[in-house]
């Protein structure tokens, strides 16, 4: 299984950004798909998820509207627009994968996870 994460860059306060994580190796349609960041320093924290089925969203608090969760089963790529995009965003995001998941936000329900994708942004 792959996941691989891309789309990031450093880009000023205001900006948008769309991250995608194009998976392989798996049922992707079966799978829970979240997305999780982690700044410099501090522990890594849920962004947002997408369920395996139903079309269940969940954002942090810190996200809700302004970023936004989307997936292609087609293309096997969930993606992350981000908009509004703050100095406190700056992280690394990764994508993670759960079967059959609901898209709750505990990391340990996650089994997959791709190696991350880096934004900063500038104030």
């Amino acid at each position: 299984v792959q996941l691989q994460a891309s789309g990031g860059g450093l880009v000023q306060a205001g900006d948008s950004l769309r991250l995608s994580c194009a998976a392989s190796g798996l049922t992707f349609s079966s799978y829970a798909m979240g997305w999780f960041r982690q700044a410099p320093g501090k522990e890594r924290e849920f962004v947002a998820s997408f369920s395996w089925s139903g079309g269940r969203t969940s954002y942090a608090d810190s996200v809700k509207g302004r970023f936004t969760i989307s997936r292609n089963n087609a293309k096997n790529t969930v993606y992350l627009q981000m908009n509004s995009l703050k100095p406190e965003d700056t992280a690394v995001y990764s994508c993670a994968a759960d079967l059959y998941g609901n898209g709750y936000s505990a990391e340990s329900l996650y089994r997959y996870w791709g190696q991350g994708t880096e934004v900063t942004v500038s104030s």
